[in-house]
């Protein structure tokens, strides 16, 4: 099989390697589509995320779809969950396995991911994906399920007025996610204007590069700030907006991950607010199902996030353009 491995910052490598073979429970899965993701990017610009470094080269990937080579499923079009907990902690056991402190994660640490022709992968976490949704919207599927996880975090319902702060893929599926849950998307904020003309597309009522928000969702929502606010930029400008953007009593959302793993803002605007401030980590195991629901039901538009698609062999390109910020979402297709 062909692998691309990451040898440091900035390097990618393609490689021959030895095919993988599946262990009990594992199906071979046949790799048709990537998204390359933001903390891809930290991985390709840093040589590592958070607290989490290069140790040997590496298999990125964690946003895949392909189909089933193996087994009595062989054929079967699937989208991946790339966590594979431990099942027996107590954190498992307690439903917070996305939180699992012996997790196993797609492109991370030592695990390998999926840019590679082929990978041997747990049968349970392969979801079949509806006929009509093409192999390239597939992999937005698990960023969706970042989103909805956050969503019920922020305890969104009908009628909830909300905002995102930073609009790249993830943030933009939070915009239609939320409208999905009956929410109101009041204010998205980015600083590239591609990406806050794709949050108007897909359902902001405004949208702004960022600073000096407070006096737009005041106006929008009769004096009180949103109910809630995400923070999906990874930057400390992003949590800023978010704060002063939502009303007192209210909660913000921290789903980006920051450059050099630091967060920080004013205290003061937050405690004077009593604001409940929330980090979401990943995806919880029901929710990539759920987006794949939302999917099946035309409720969210994935084909309008998916601006570059790149072969395997091109991938050195398709990582140039997540540096660069090109677009919105790039895929990789072995």
């Amino acid at each position: 099989m062909k692998a691309l491995r990451l040898h440091g910052p900035g390097r990618v490598e393609l490689h021959d390697e030895t095919d993988p073979t599946a262990a009990d429970g594992d199906v071979l899965v046949n790799v048709t589509a990537v998204g390359l993701c933001g903390s891809d990017r930290h991985w390709f610009t840093e040589g590592g995320i958070g607290d989490a470094t290069l140790a040997s080269p590496l298999v990125l990937g964690h946003e895949f779809a392909g189909v089933i080579g193996s087994g009595p499923r062989s054929g079967e079009r699937v989208a991946l969950d790339p966590a594979i907990p431990c099942g027996r902690c107590a954190l498992c056991r307690s439903g917070l396995a996305h939180l699992c402190l012996e997790m196993r994660f797609a492109g991370h640490g030592a695990t390998d991911g999926a840019l590679r022709t082929s990978l041997a992968w747990p049968g349970a976490l392969a979801h079949r994906l509806p006929d009509d949704l093409p192999d390239d919207q597939a992999p937005l599927l698990e960023p969706l399920g970042v989103a909805l996880h956050a969503i019920d975090l922020g305890h969104v319902g009908p009628g909830t007025t909300a905002g995102v702060f930073g609009c790249g893929p993830v943030g933009l599926l939070l915009v239609q996610a939320l409208r999905a849950a009956g929410a109101s998307v009041v204010l998205a904020t980015d600083p590239l204007p591609h990406r806050r003309t794709a949050a108007l597309a897909q359902g902001a009522e405004e949208a702004l590069p960022g600073g000096d928000v407070e006096q737009l969702v005041t106006e929008r929502t009769d004096g009180l700030g949103l109910d809630v606010g995400f923070e999906a930029a990874g930057h400390d400008d992003a949590v800023d907006d978010a704060i002063a953007a939502t009303c007192p009593g209210g909660r913000v959302v921290l789903v980006g991950i920051p450059d050099g793993d630091r967060t920080s803002f004013s205290a003061s605007a937050a405690r004077r607010k009593g604001l409940t401030l929330l980090l979401s980590r990943r995806m919880q195991g029901s929710d990539l199902p759920r987006a794949i629901d939302l999917a099946r039901a035309g409720r969210v538009d994935l084909a309008a996030l998916v601006t570059h698609r790149y072969p395997l062999e091109e991938a050195g390109e398709a990582f140039a353009a997540l540096a660069d910020r090109r677009g919105l979402k790039v895929v990789v297709e072995p």
